[in-house]
Protein backbone atom coordinates (compact mmCIF):
# COMPACT_ATOMS: atom_id res chain seq x y z
CA UNK A 1 0.00 0.00 0.00
CA UNK A 2 1.37 3.41 -0.69
CA UNK A 3 1.90 5.90 2.00
CA UNK A 4 0.96 9.21 0.77
CA UNK A 5 2.51 10.93 3.71
CA UNK A 6 5.49 9.27 3.32
CA UNK A 7 5.16 10.56 0.59
CA UNK A 8 4.75 14.34 1.36
CA UNK A 9 7.73 14.09 3.27
CA UNK A 10 9.76 12.46 0.46
CA UNK A 11 8.58 15.62 -1.74
CA UNK A 12 9.22 17.96 0.35
CA UNK A 13 12.20 17.07 2.40
CA UNK A 14 14.10 15.29 -0.12
CA UNK A 15 12.19 15.45 -3.31
CA UNK A 16 14.54 18.40 -5.01
CA UNK A 17 13.89 22.35 -4.76
CA UNK A 18 12.53 23.22 -8.73
CA UNK A 19 8.72 23.24 -8.35
CA UNK A 20 6.99 23.69 -11.63
CA UNK A 21 3.69 25.54 -10.44
CA UNK A 22 0.80 24.83 -13.11
CA UNK A 23 -1.71 27.43 -13.17
CA UNK A 24 0.61 30.26 -11.63
CA UNK A 25 0.10 33.55 -12.58
CA UNK A 26 0.84 37.28 -11.48
CA UNK A 27 -2.58 37.50 -9.78
CA UNK A 28 -2.18 37.37 -6.11
CA UNK A 29 -5.65 36.95 -5.36
CA UNK A 30 -5.11 33.30 -6.50
CA UNK A 31 -4.21 30.15 -4.06
CA UNK A 32 -1.22 29.40 -6.54
CA UNK A 33 0.49 33.36 -6.00
CA UNK A 34 0.22 32.59 -2.25
CA UNK A 35 1.28 28.41 -2.23
CA UNK A 36 4.30 29.68 -4.53
CA UNK A 37 5.55 32.55 -2.65
CA UNK A 38 5.26 29.76 0.57
CA UNK A 39 7.35 27.52 -1.39
CA UNK A 40 10.10 30.04 -2.56
CA UNK A 41 10.27 31.10 1.69
CA UNK A 42 11.41 27.58 2.34
CA UNK A 43 13.74 27.29 0.06
CA UNK A 44 12.09 25.32 -3.39
CA UNK A 45 12.35 27.41 -6.94
CA UNK A 46 9.12 28.10 -8.44
CA UNK A 47 8.84 27.58 -12.04
CA UNK A 48 5.33 29.53 -13.19
CA UNK A 49 3.71 27.62 -15.86
CA UNK A 50 0.79 29.86 -17.16
CA UNK A 51 -0.88 30.23 -20.73
CA UNK A 52 0.46 33.93 -20.68
CA UNK A 53 4.14 32.63 -19.43
CA UNK A 54 4.25 35.63 -16.73
CA UNK A 55 7.06 36.19 -14.84
CA UNK A 56 6.20 35.76 -10.95
CA UNK A 57 7.68 36.24 -7.66
CA UNK A 58 11.23 36.83 -9.75
CA UNK A 59 11.02 33.69 -11.74
CA UNK A 60 10.43 33.10 -15.38
CA UNK A 61 7.11 31.94 -16.50
CA UNK A 62 6.45 29.30 -19.71
CA UNK A 63 3.46 28.37 -21.10
CA UNK A 64 3.84 24.76 -20.65
CA UNK A 65 5.47 22.01 -19.12
CA UNK A 66 7.27 21.10 -22.19
CA UNK A 67 8.57 24.50 -22.58
CA UNK A 68 10.60 24.90 -19.51
CA UNK A 69 14.46 24.23 -20.28
CA UNK A 70 15.30 22.56 -17.41
CA UNK A 71 14.51 19.90 -15.36
CA UNK A 72 11.91 20.10 -13.05
CA UNK A 73 11.21 17.77 -9.56
CA UNK A 74 7.91 18.16 -8.65
CA UNK A 75 5.03 19.53 -10.41
CA UNK A 76 2.44 21.15 -8.42
CA UNK A 77 -1.22 21.20 -10.11
CA UNK A 78 -3.36 24.37 -9.70
CA UNK A 79 -5.67 23.85 -12.56
CA UNK A 80 -9.62 22.19 -12.43
CA UNK A 81 -9.28 18.43 -11.75
CA UNK A 82 -11.12 17.85 -14.82
CA UNK A 83 -7.60 19.16 -16.67
CA UNK A 84 -5.16 17.86 -14.12
CA UNK A 85 -5.00 14.66 -15.72
CA UNK A 86 -3.10 15.61 -18.76
CA UNK A 87 -1.16 17.73 -16.59
CA UNK A 88 -0.28 14.55 -14.93
CA UNK A 89 0.61 12.85 -17.54
CA UNK A 90 2.95 15.72 -18.99
CA UNK A 91 4.52 15.65 -15.63
CA UNK A 92 5.59 12.04 -16.26
CA UNK A 93 6.80 12.57 -19.77
CA UNK A 94 8.80 15.45 -18.66
CA UNK A 95 10.74 13.66 -16.09
CA UNK A 96 9.29 14.64 -12.96
CA UNK A 97 10.02 12.91 -9.49
CA UNK A 98 6.64 13.87 -8.20
CA UNK A 99 3.24 15.35 -8.83
CA UNK A 100 1.03 17.41 -6.26
CA UNK A 101 -2.56 17.96 -7.02
CA UNK A 102 -3.70 21.15 -4.77
CA UNK A 103 -6.44 20.96 -2.52
CA UNK A 104 -9.97 20.30 -4.60
CA UNK A 105 -8.00 18.77 -7.33
CA UNK A 106 -8.79 15.09 -7.64
CA UNK A 107 -8.27 12.63 -10.55
CA UNK A 108 -8.38 8.96 -9.29
CA UNK A 109 -7.17 7.52 -12.75
CA UNK A 110 -4.27 9.84 -12.93
CA UNK A 111 -2.98 9.29 -9.83
CA UNK A 112 -2.59 5.60 -10.43
CA UNK A 113 -1.21 6.37 -13.95
CA UNK A 114 1.27 8.53 -12.06
CA UNK A 115 1.85 5.95 -9.36
CA UNK A 116 2.57 3.53 -12.30
CA UNK A 117 4.70 5.43 -14.07
CA UNK A 118 7.04 5.62 -10.51
CA UNK A 119 6.28 9.04 -9.70
CA UNK A 120 5.36 10.10 -5.91
CA UNK A 121 1.84 11.61 -6.04
CA UNK A 122 -0.35 13.66 -3.35
CA UNK A 123 -3.91 14.94 -4.34
CA UNK A 124 -6.04 16.26 -2.72
CA UNK A 125 -3.37 18.35 -0.20
CA UNK A 126 -1.26 21.93 -0.08
CA UNK A 127 2.07 21.58 0.40
CA UNK A 128 1.94 25.35 1.95
CA UNK A 129 -0.22 23.39 4.94
CA UNK A 130 2.50 20.42 4.68
CA UNK A 131 5.98 21.95 4.50
CA UNK A 132 5.74 23.74 8.36
CA UNK A 133 4.74 20.26 9.74
CA UNK A 134 8.02 19.36 8.84
CA UNK A 135 9.84 21.62 10.61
Amino acid sequence: MYDEEAAIRRILAEGGDTWAVVGLSGNAARPAYRVARVLQRYGKRIVPVHPKAETVHGEQGYASLADIPFDVDVVDVFVNSSLAGPVADEAVAKGAKAVWFQLGVVDEEAYARTRAAGLDMVMDRCPAIEIPRLT
